[in-house]
């Protein structure tokens, strides 16, 4: 995994480069969160593809759980990708309600993520 840095202005946003998944399971989300936070970074882009499957089906909380320290530590996150996949109407609805309220949202490209980010 690899970190690349988007500074504009004062925002720092870290983009998660790599070709493998980064978080499997809540333990993983937590320690990103946590190496983000202490590295000074405002907000993260991360690709769905890096995410294990199983935090696009909400039932099994790891969603909820690595979402919740985002939201606690303050650090914007943006998911990258085509989610029309998953057929899940609550993820849908999820991802309805998250992008309205703007500290987590799903964009489709790295450059749509980078702008939702820099509004504050």
């Amino acid at each position: 995994m690899n970190i690349k840095t988007h500074q504009i202005g004062n925002i720092l946003i870290a983009e998660v480069i790599s070709t493998e998944i980064v978080i499997n399971n809540i333990e993983d989300g937590l320690e990103l969160v946590g190496n983000i936070y202490f590295q000074g970074f405002d907000a993260v882009i991360l690709n769905e593809i890096n995410i294990v499957t199983n935090f696009f089906d909400l039932k099994t909380g790891i969603a909820g759980e690595i979402l919740q320290k985002f939201s606690t530590y303050r650090i914007r996150l943006a998911i990258i990708g085509e989610f029309s996949k998953y057929q899940s109407i609550s993820l849908n609805d999820f991802i309805v309600e998250s992008n309205k309220n703007r500290h987590i949202v799903f964009m489709n490209t790295t450059n749509e993520a980078i702008a939702e980010l820099l509004k504050v």
